[in-house]
């Protein structure tokens, strides 16, 4: 199979592709192969999928997200093409320094280099005290997109682990400008469609806004990822909860500065050769004039975010 190439911005130890692999019974190789070689040649006979070249890395990483299962696997890869259809303003942007600079300013979305013992990647969103708008929540999920992009085609992980960094932001004022509609759609588009796999989301605030906040988000995902949500009110308590040596040096931690990896990730997802990944990626769509359409009621109409008001002629 393909080697992972070596990334300073996403780190690896030795072994972890081996060990993730083992977790989901594909570490020999032939079964993974033939996994791979059934997924293409499934992608192959969906006339509705326009993209038909993903790389074997981009099936293998679907692969493990879908813990190794190949129908998961299909729905996976058929539910992210769907959505680039019926919702395309989340994946209408592709230069994050250019097209999002103004969100760029006010959050921070940052991957940390080194994983958990587990092999979870934690992704740290800190938000900025700056005015926050309506437009800027669609541009942070838009932002969100790319760097999701990214990751099926660099990283290699088990999951990931995300903590929100509040601690310097008017929570209240933010609840005023969530469009939930828009929540609920980028939640699915995450879970569904990226079949993100989340270990835990941790809070960092001690703000008397976090409780509406907690209880808005609840209703918009599942119980199972609602029971992974946890407030953490200082560091202190958010050491308790992860690593604390693979933390930026402001959190306490052994890793280079926020502000330093925020500058770094903006520069990557900017490249011009992830900038050329994304105008293709946006365009790995479908056609639902292609698609049996019982099959399409059958799978997308019941989805969180309610897509049955949105035209697909």
């Amino acid at each position: 199979m393909e080697s992972i190439p070596e990334n300073r911005l996403l780190k690896l130890p030795p072994g972890a592709v081996e060990n993730i692999r083992k977790i989901y019974n594909l570490d020999k190789t032939e079964r993974l192969e033939e996994a791979i070689k059934i997924l293409e040649e499934w992608i192959q006979k969906q006339d509705h999928i326009i993209k038909k070249d993903f790389s074997k890395h981009y099936l293998e990483t679907t692969l493990i997200s879908c813990k190794g299962s190949v129908e998961k696997s299909k729905k996976q890869i058929d539910r992210l093409c769907t959505m680039k259809t019926l919702i395309p303003k989340f994946f209408s942007k592709v230069n994050a320094k250019v097209e999002l600079q103004h969100v760029l300013d006010i959050t921070w979305l940052i991957p940390l280099p080194t994983v958990t013992e587990d092999y979870y990647r934690i992704l740290m969103i800190k938000f900025n005290n700056k005015e926050f708008t309506t437009e800027t929540f669609l541009q942070y999920f838009q932002y969100s997109i790319i760097l999701s992009e990214y990751f099926k085609a660099h990283d290699y992980v088990n999951g990931f682990v995300i903590i929100y960094d509040y601690s310097n932001f008017n929570l209240i004022e933010l609840m005023t400008k969530l469009n939930t509609v828009e929540l609920q759609q980028f939640a699915t588009i995450v879970i569904e469609g990226y079949c993100a796999r989340l270990k835990g989301i941790h809070i960092l605030t001690d703000s008397i806004g976090i409780d509406l906040l907690v209880k808005t988000v609840k209703l918009l995902v599942s119980e199972k990822i609602g029971n992974r949500i946890h407030v953490q009110a200082t560091l202190e308590d958010l050491h308790k909860a992860v690593p604390k040596e693979i933390l930026p040096a402001e959190y306490g931690g052994n890793e280079r500065s926020i502000e330093k990896l925020h500058a770094e990730w903006r520069a990557e997802l900017s490249s011009e050769e992830h900038v050329e990944y994304m105008k293709v990626m946006n365009k790995a769509c479908s056609d639902e004039t292609k698609r049996y359409e019982g099959k399409f009621n059958e799978e997308y109409m019941g989805l969180p975010g309610s897509f049955r008001c949105l035209s697909v002629d």
